[in-house]
């Protein structure tokens, strides 16, 4: 994702912790009691790259198939400039940033992104190939001496895991010139101070290897501690990118504290809604004869706008074309290759140009109305009260598939650890 985040200044909060042996949805469900206090990855899964020359405004690329075959989706390279006429591709990449759903391993050289994701499934894939350019990176982790010294075999895999991430972390960040975001452990999800000590763990070793704070985000999901995490941590100047975020008040909540970068999963809300009732959120947008997912990202976008937050809005599980001509505009769109192919193949005439209308701009923000219940100060018990049954499902089972990721990193690190040469 080629971006230029912002820094911004919140205050800092509480936290709580949760024994590890408790499921993502039991965390939850106990996380969201007032008594409490309370990424396939930047761009869904593992890589996604947007990718810029001087000559074409937007350069996109999809992933090799066993490794795969590389290809280019270019603006000045589309048959359809020949004849004066341009594409679909060309008329959206005018209102947002479109990032590419993919996977890509190598080829820097002849496509080189501008920003990239690590994350726990990447390391899985880069695991897999070992004819990967990032296969030494992995390897040189397993050899930290810092990590096999330590006793304890849960203390040396977290070891391992983080070297590892911040390794490739680093080399993507060598090879591109905009951020590399990075995946938080997902079972930290309600440990708002487990979460800061990750995230600091992850940028002392960022920083032995000379990766300046400005080039990193860090991805943490947006539970009520994580939401404070990024708040803390956004006030020290490191970014943090908000995932899983499925309900309003997880938006404004995390608008208000600061974060660089919120994730909403449009896709994954409809599909739920499909098959469910009960979440008021949603219910009120069916019966307008809404999307729910695109009424959501358009309330987001509009509530960032109209009260000045810095927060940069992030489209994910975008399932057709459709979608993204409803939300031109939201500053970053992940879309899946087979879209974006599609995108690419399809001409626009020049009259046909005015049909693609930015949809979200911050001078519309200005007119959206907001309710007295939207527009609180969200602590924890507004918050807990206003996540309805699909933002509560909807993460717990992202946190839980983030944290199978992870497990089966470290189960996979403790079977080919130590490596040869240690």
């Amino acid at each position: 994702m080629a971006v230029s985040l912002p820094y911004s200044s919140p205050s800092s909060s509480p936290s709580s912790s949760f024994p590890p042996n408790i499921s993502a949805r039991s965390r939850l469900h106990a996380s969201l009691s007032p008594k409490r206090p309370l990424a396939d990855e930047l761009v869904g899964r593992g890589l996604g790259f947007c990718v810029r020359s001087p000559q074409n405004p937007l350069l996109l690329f999809r992933p090799r198939r066993s490794v795969p075959d590389l290809g280019a989706f270019t603006a000045d390279s589309s048959p359809a400039l020949d004849t004066g006429l341009t594409t679909e591709l060309d008329a959206v990449s005018r209102f947002s940033e479109i990032v590419p759903d993919t996977v890509v391993f190598d080829d820097f050289e002849r496509f080189p992104p501008t920003a990239a994701t690590v994350s726990s499934s990447l390391l899985l894939g880069i695991s897999s190939l070992p004819d990967t350019k990032f296969r030494s990176a992995i390897e040189t982790a397993l050899a930290a001496s810092e990590c096999y010294k330590l006793e304890n075999p849960t203390e040396r895999l977290s070891c391992f895991c983080d070297k590892a991430l911040v390794n490739v972390g680093a080399d993507l960040a060598k090879l591109v010139p905009g951020r590399v975001s990075t995946e938080v452990d997902a079972r930290l999800a309600y440990d708002t101070h487990g979460i800061v000590r990750k995230v600091h763990r992850l940028l002392k070793l960022y920083y032995e290897l000379e990766i300046p704070s400005e080039r990193l985000l860090f991805k943490i999901p947006a539970t009520w501690q994580g939401i404070e995490a990024s708040k803390l941590l956004e006030s020290e100047g490191i970014q943090t990118h908000l995932t899983f975020v499925y309900s309003f008040a997880q938006a404004a909540a995390a608008a208000q504290a600061g974060a660089s970068v919120i994730q909403i999963f449009v896709g994954r809300i409809r599909d739920w809604s499909r098959n469910h009732t009960g979440d008021s959120e949603i219910d009120a947008a069916n019966r307008n004869g809404e999307d729910p997912g695109l009424t959501l990202v358009t309330k987001a976008y509009n509530y960032i706008h109209k009260y000045g937050h810095k927060s940069k809005l992030m489209v994910a599980a975008i399932r057709n074309k459709q979608d993204i001509f409803s939300l031109l505009g939201v500053d970053y769109m992940i879309v899946p290759l087979k879209i974006l192919q599609s995108l690419k193949e399809s001409v626009t005439y020049p009259d046909a140009k005015y049909s693609f209308l930015r949809r979200l701009s911050p001078s519309s923000a200005m007119l959206y109305n907001f309710t007295k219940e939207e527009l609180v100060n969200w602590d924890q018990m507004s918050f807990s009260s206003a996540m309805g049954p699909a933002s509560k499902e909807l993460l717990s089972a992202g946190l839980d598939g983030y944290a199978d990721q992870t497990g089966r990193v470290e189960e996979l690190f403790g079977k080919i650890w130590p490596p040869p040469n240690v």
